[in-house]
């Protein structure tokens, strides 16, 4: 059985407990504390070892042992009504997905969705934050359950777990169970849109702190899995990309912000 080396677990323990002790940066946050995590796909799958498709995509492959700041994270996807505050505020472009460009009655506290990456950025600033990045946002996924393939550990998700496999649509965020570090549905209910820009060979040339994604690119990283998929797009180590323009009935987002900001 792996364990830590014994320098990282406790400088991994002694960051859990600083984070027991300090504030979020507002409500809906949750402290992420920093240090080194092993991003990436620890788990196996059906194709890998096949020899006669040599270019099959291994965009979360190697595992590597990076490093990341601590931040805040938001504990719930971005809602509806979060979104229609700053709709009415900003007179920003509202979801296409909504009626009549209005608020769907009865799903406030469900996902937003139908936002492009440009639309969360700009709720992000407006709310005074900012989009995770890659590696933030799987640091935060994880949780305690460093290598494991869910947020949860290693079982098979259930509908107790996430949102999944449904044609029905989204459901009211925070339903599921939460992952140690108190985060909601960071599997399932919609992608989320993450900062970074996608290169499917980044991880063999990411730098090993705070990581930030490729300069330039075609598409911005996605994360998570939404109710539309089958668990394999749930996993803690899956990559999916959208451009940045696309807006989409299964994609949203939730927001980070710097430690100590308040």
């Amino acid at each position: 059985m792996d364990t830590f080396p014994l320098m990282r677990f406790r400088l991994f323990t002694v960051s859990v407990l600083v984070a027991c002790c300090l504030t979020a940066a507002e409500p809906g946050m949750v402290f992420i504390p920093g240090g080194e995590f092993l991003r990436g796909r620890s788990h196996t799958l059906p194709d890998d070892g096949l020899q006669w498709v040599p270019d099959l995509v291994k965009d979360d492959q190697p595992v590597k042992l990076i490093q990341v700041a601590p931040f805040y994270m938001d504990t719930h996807e971005v809602t509806n009504v979060d979104y229609a505050r700053f709709v009415k505020v900003t007179n920003h472009r509202a979801p296409y997905n909504w009626p009549e460009g209005k608020l769907p009655v009865g799903k406030e506290k469900f996902p937003v969705s139908g936002v492009s990456w440009n639309d969360a950025e700009a709720y992000a600033k407006w709310a005074g934050k900012r989009l995770p990045s890659e590696a933030e946002w799987e640091r935060a996924c994880r949780g305690l359950t460093e290598k494991a393939k869910y947020p949860w550990g290693e079982k098979a998700p259930t509908d107790k777990d996430a949102r999944f496999g449904v044609m029905s649509g989204p459901q009211e965020t925070g339903k599921c169970a939460a992952n140690s570090f108190g985060l909601y549905d960071m599997a399932g209910n919609v992608w989320e849109w993450t900062a970074d820009w996608y290169d499917r060979d980044y991880y063999q040339k990411a730098v090993a702190e705070n990581p930030k994604g490729p300069d330039t690119g075609q598409y911005k990283v996605l994360r998570g899995g939404s109710w539309a998929d089958v668990p394999k797009y749930l996993t803690c180590a899956y990559r999916s990309w959208a451009r940045s323009a696309e807006r989409s009935p299964n994609i949203g987002f939730r927001c980070a912000k710097d430690f100590g900001r308040k």
